[in-house]
């Protein structure tokens, strides 16, 4: 048992995190986190769903005849640092000295192919020419440009674009001026997102950060706003200390630091349902921050967002009707077979074999609980390469199978099978999702019911030399939203295009 002290529960009241919640983390961390057991992989007519143009079109009509009286938000996760996307630019700082060896002796010796990109495309940057103003005629060589650029790129008294927020670096130049992520999601709004001229928008970001995204809205409302003819209402959020996780010793004991406090760690993306769960709105788009298009691409991310949302509407429709006649008294079978019918083939949902020898008031029961659930519609592009999640059927400890984004960290390659059907997949999540999270009320669910705990994921890290075990909660579109009811459908490539790496940003879909 593990034994807390006053000062520990003191230490939990701050953060507003229960005891019975750390135990059950400690609890995780002795139990291990099983892998899912994968059933097969989501693939086309079996799991995910390939539109016609024209059925493309039906949908969208869909949406655009509904969308005035509906509400709607664009929710985007956005606190990540841009730090991780220059990693590649740190090491070039600290293992290269131009004043001892060549930029082509430096990549002969490291084949470090990111620095050979950079020096041959980094006149195509967006922020090229407001760096080269600030180091131009400083440099003796090649390399010593490179360096300099570079050094000028993250040094704090410098761009200092390894501190930012990656919402707010510029991504695309327009001629003149550049845009930040931040602003091409306001354009995406604009399409989408927006109801009698105005658009709602929440962003989920770093306390740090929360001056400069407020000083970046400031600055580009103005021009955004009058190109779009939209209003916008952006609101913020942070990741709650709540949803921070102790961290454990090998032993599996709270670690500590030095002043004997215990170690929590942010929970990861996944801690964002908590976030999502503040809002409320008929429609809410999810993407993350860094997938953005220049504006050439974006009348074709709208209509793929649009499309989704029609579908979701069409849907959501049904299953509130049958929600509805299932609160009737008149129950007959031809209305069991038909509200199982179309979750069965409209919402992906499986039922027990033995669901037609039981009574009409079970059956009623199974399916109320079905039906009265939120609704998420994921985007899922054909696979090229990318690491991440796709799309799988998974069977449960009890044999309830359903559509789940499973990571790979999440499946175990070390199984011939299971590695076989991972290697099935043929699709790739980038995080596409629009959700309907209300009732046949109009209600809003609790997400948080809907989590799948045994998700998440325990990685090994070290602090301060000493080795200790970290949790990370159920990702947000993964087992943060596992028991919702899910719907995979097929998205063109042109609406995923991250920025995961500065090098990134040389794609065709970044240079406007």
């Amino acid at each position: 048992m593990i034994e807390l002290t006053q000062t520990d529960f003191e230490q939990l009241k701050t953060k507003g995190i229960s005891k019975e919640k750390v135990l059950k983390q400690i609890q995780i961390f002795e139990e291990g986190i099983p892998f899912v057991k994968l059933h097969k992989a989501a693939v086309p007519n079996e799991g995910i769903i390939q539109f016609s143009d024209q059925e493309k079109s039906e949908l969208i009509s869909v949406f655009e005849t509904k969308r005035g009286a509906l509400q709607l938000l664009k929710f985007v996760p956005a606190s990540g640092a841009a730090s991780r996307m220059f990693k590649a630019m740190f090491n070039f700082l600290n293992v290269f000295d131009p004043q001892k060896e060549s930029l082509e002796q430096y990549i002969h010796r490291t084949n470090d192919k990111a620095i050979e990109q950079l020096a041959q495309r980094m006149h195509d940057l967006p922020f090229y020419e407001s760096i080269m103003n600030r180091i131009k005629g400083t440099a003796a060589s090649k390399g010593e440009t490179l360096y300099l650029f570079v050094q000028e790129m993250l040094a704090d008294d410098g761009h200092n674009y390894g501190f930012y927020p990656k919402g707010l670096l510029p991504f695309h130049k327009y001629g003149t001026y550049t845009a930040t992520p931040f602003e091409e999601h306001l354009k995406e709004a604009a399409l989408y997102a927006k109801t009698e001229g105005s658009a709602n928008l929440h962003f989920t970001i770093s306390e740090q950060h929360e001056t400069m995204f407020n000083e970046g809205y400031q600055k580009v409302v103005g021009r955004v706003s009058k190109t779009t003819n939209t209003q916008f209402n952006v609101t913020y959020s942070n990741q709650k200390a709540s949803t921070d996780t102790i961290a454990v010793d090998m032993a599996n004991k709270p670690f500590r630091n030095t002043d004997n406090s215990i170690l929590f760690r942010p929970g990861g993306h996944g801690a964002l349902i908590e976030n999502l769960n503040d809002q409320d709105a008929d429609v809410v788009f999810i993407k993350n921050i860094d997938n953005v298009v220049t504006q050439t691409n974006l009348e074709a991310v709208s209509d793929s967002k649009k499309m989704l949302a029609g579908l979701l509407l069409r849907v959501q429709t049904k299953a509130f009707e049958y929600a509805v006649q299932l609160t009737n008294d008149k129950i007959t079978p031809e209305l069991i077979s038909n509200s199982k019918s179309f979750l069965e083939k409209e919402l992906n949902v499986w039922f027990a074999q033995n669901f037609d020898a039981l009574s009409i008031d079970d059956n009623v029961a199974i399916l109320k609980d079905k039906l009265n659930r939120p609704i998420r519609i994921c985007g899922m592009v054909k696979n090229e390469g990318e690491p991440g999640g796709g799309p799988f059927w998974i069977k449960d400890d009890r044999g309830n199978i359903s559509l789940q984004i499973i990571e790979s960290a999440q499946v175990d390659t070390g199984n011939d099978h299971q590695l076989e059907i991972f290697k099935n997949s043929t699709h790739f999540n980038p995080v596409d999702l629009v959700c309907g999270i209300r009732d046949h009320k109009g209600n809003k669910f609790n997400l948080l019911n809907y989590v799948d705990t045994k998700q998440g994921f325990i990685t090994g890290k070290t602090q301060e030399g000493k080795e200790l075990k970290a949790l990370e909660l159920p990702g947000l579109w993964n087992g943060a939203m596992a028991y919702w009811n899910t719907i995979f459908v097929e998205v063109p490539l042109v609406t995923f295009n991250p920025v995961k790496t500065v090098n990134d940003l040389f794609k065709p879909s970044h240079q406007a």
